[in-house]
């Protein structure tokens, strides 16, 4: 049984986040999502993020077919890759694919599929859309 790891902090989940995991599902048997904690997405975000609380998005993951999802704080998810040793390790089209997972990935023969762009559509183009109506 193969395992995909795919990361993000999937607020406002949308089509953009659907097309990533179906993407990331053709790669294996297992799904694993990282999931960025609120205190990370903030980090990351900025206030006012995340949207939608941590256990939300943990559930609106597992709806979409997820085999598990694992929260974490850290701004990357490399320390939960260490641990979960993928098989496939999924990135979307935005991150370098030659960051630090990734390269630890590689190392142990695991692969590395960067997925491509989906729309265009993200979630602070969709707030930014809500904010300008």
């Amino acid at each position: 049984m193969s395992t995909v790891f795919v990361n993000g902090c999937f607020d406002l989940l949308h089509i953009g986040h659907v097309r990533l995991l179906q993407f990331a599902k053709r790669f294996g048997d297992r799904l694993v999502i990282g999931l960025n904690s609120d205190s990370s997405v903030r980090s990351l975000k900025g206030q006012g993020r995340p949207i939608i609380p941590e256990s939300e998005r943990l559930q609106m993951l597992y709806a979409v077919g997820a085999n598990d999802v694992v929260v974490f704080n850290e701004p990357t998810p490399f320390e939960l890759v260490v641990v979960r040793r993928p098989d496939v390790l999924v990135v979307g089209c935005h991150h370098a694919p030659t960051c630090r997972s990734c390269d630890y990935v590689r190392d142990y023969g695991g692969q590395v599929a960067q997925a491509p762009s989906f729309d265009g559509e993200s979630t602070s183009s969709i707030i930014e859309r809500i904010r300008n109506t």
